[in-house]
């Protein structure tokens, strides 16, 4: 057995506050570790600074690794924990800005980063594209990172199992009002490549979009192991901020794999329209 345990975290950051959001994210992860011995903490998507800045991106772009990297690898050193998490970053050209994912490790060392490779609606206008989707041998086993709606395209959860993903972790800032969206798509990711699904996706308001939560981790055969979905306000009924965490076995990526093989009955020379444009 392989077991690993897992925390999502759906949290609300603050718009265009860093400072405060790493605070908030220290004490999540401070919050989760000492609760329990937890192997990778995931938060959303554009954690650190939320989502509608428009322009600002350009001043709260930082590099990788750079000082929010530093911090949050700090933590996961602190704390002997993996932890992913979403940012806005900027290369060595300083008006080229990416939406990407950052996994840090208990040895407090930068394991990868992914750029976004999916940009929905104003994102095209503050972020260019990624081109790679890597994944990131780990103590705890193969990683793969995504970013909200890389989601719906089924090929980015297929290449990353392809190149050998055991666990995904998919980090959304998804809206309210699409979340029915989301909750399929995360099982349907997990269904169709036999692999391990941790999902975190913000709460809150920025300008003018409201974010749905129901943050949860889905095992290879679509099983729910934890999920935020019922963590609302009492009053309001809104999602709220706080985590869920599984203890699963990664030894059931491979055991499911060998028993439904619809990774080895794949017929990948009948699929050439896959790589041609719309």
């Amino acid at each position: 057995m392989r077991e690993i345990t897992i925390a999502t975290v759906q949290m609300k950051p603050a718009l265009g506050e860093p400072e405060d959001n790493l605070v908030k994210m220290s004490d999540f992860v401070s919050k989760i570790a000492s609760q329990q011995k937890v192997d990778l903490i995931v938060f959303p998507e554009l954690v650190t600074s939320g989502f509608e800045l428009g322009v600002r991106f350009t001043e709260l772009a930082q590099r990788i690794p750079g000082p929010s990297v530093n911090l949050m690898a700090q933590r996961a050193a602190e704390f002997g924990v993996y932890i992913a998490f979403g940012m806005v970053s900027k290369e060595r050209v300083e008006s080229i800005l990416f939406n990407s994912a950052v996994l840090v490790g208990p040895d407090g060392e930068l394991v990868g980063s992914y750029n976004k490779v999916h940009l929905r609606g104003e994102e095209r206008m503050a972020f260019r594209e990624g081109f790679r989707l890597p994944v990131f041998e780990t103590e705890i086993g193969n990683i793969g990172l995504m970013l909200g709606w890389d989601l719906a395209y089924p090929e980015v959860a297929r290449s990353l199992t392809l190149d050998g993903a055991e666990l995904i972790c998919a980090m959304a800032n998804w809206e309210k009002t699409q979340i029915e969206e989301w909750r399929t798509y995360v099982r349907a990711r997990a269904y169709e490549n036999a692999v391990f699904v941790a999902a975190a996706n913000r709460v809150g308001d920025d300008v003018t979009l409201s974010f749905g939560g129901e943050s949860l981790i889905v095992g290879p055969r679509g099983k729910i192991h934890a999920s935020l979905a019922d963590e609302k306000e009492p009053e309001s009924g809104e999602p709220r901020e706080g985590y869920c965490v599984a203890r699963v076995d990664l030894d059931e990526v491979r055991k499911s794999r060998e028993e439904f093989q619809t990774l080895q009955t794949r017929q990948p020379t009948v699929y050439r329209a896959l790589v041609r444009r719309y």
